[in-house]
């Protein structure tokens, strides 16, 4: 008898970072719209709001990201940082820490 082993990249394959998405309840300008567009540019415009605007946000997807073994077709507040630390080539927090 074998024993299944499970590693994190059969919990959580790969992110489709190109995949459209909708990025609700964020200001555009005088009004709060939602912006479609791809999920990393959706992550990394998220990234750049207010805490309260952050918190507010819904990012709603194509299909569903599958995220230590959970299908998620939205997110919101830390979901959406779960997301952010995901990001490819790191998050726009890293590219700002000085190490310091």
């Amino acid at each position: 008898m074998t024993e299944a082993t499970w590693d994190k990249s059969s919990t959580s394959p790969a992110i489709d970072w190109r995949m459209s998405v909708a990025l609700e309840n964020v200001p555009r300008g005088e009004a709060e719209l939602a912006e479609v567009t791809s999920l990393e540019s959706a992550v990394r415009a998220w990234l750049s709001l207010d805490a309260a605007h952050q918190n507010s946000a819904v990012l709603t997807m194509e299909h569903p990201v599958i995220i230590d073994g959970a299908n998620h077709t939205s997110f919101t507040g830390d979901g959406i940082r779960q997301l952010a630390e995901r990001l490819p080539g790191g998050s726009a927090e890293d590219n700002d820490d000085d190490g310091v």
